[in-house]
């Protein structure tokens, strides 16, 4: 497996499936804009459907901040498209079937087989600015990664 990318790395561009099954590439979504990333094990687990649901009901705050969020699984374009309706989900779900993006960021998997959840915020250069793992500490995920945004989002008024 890859080392895992770090913050100050440049974050490998990639281009998957949508749950509307559009393409989309990451340096796409950069420029103005700074990018959470959030890879997660499945669709419709608890601790999933927990992290998906409160990026959910802190989008409008990273929305504010100039952030997109992008969730990635290795679950097909028509499950992401389920999951992504039954929750109202407002932001982008993409299929990573073969795991190849997952291995290119160095995502672990826990126990060797459930993939891993971890969580980039990378800025509108495409350079990680911060990366959190952990399967159980949900809430952090998205804690961390507002403060990070928000950070990004004074730094660029200040320039």
């Amino acid at each position: 497996m890859a080392r895992g990318i770090q913050a100050g790395d440049k974050a490998p561009d990639f281009t998957l499936p949508s749950q509307t099954g559009e393409q989309v590439r990451l340096s796409d979504r950069l420029g103005e804009r700074s990018v959470v990333l959030y890879f997660y094990p499945r669709d419709e687990t608890r601790g999933c459907t927990a992290e998906a649901c409160a990026f959910r009901d802190s989008y409008e705050v990273f929305a504010d901040a100039g952030a997109d969020v992008i969730g990635v699984s290795s679950d097909s374009v028509d499950k992401h498209a389920g999951f992504a309706d039954h929750h109202k989900l407002p932001f982008t779900l993409l299929s990573d079937s073969g795991g190849k993006v997952r291995k290119s960021y160095g995502v672990p998997a826990t126990l060797g087989v459930l993939p891993g959840r971890v969580t980039y915020v990378i800025d509108s250069t495409g350079t990680v600015r911060h990366v959190f793992n952990s399967m159980l500490d949900i809430g952090r995920h998205i804690d961390d990664a507002l403060t990070v945004v928000q950070k990004l989002k004074s730094e660029r008024a200040a320039d």
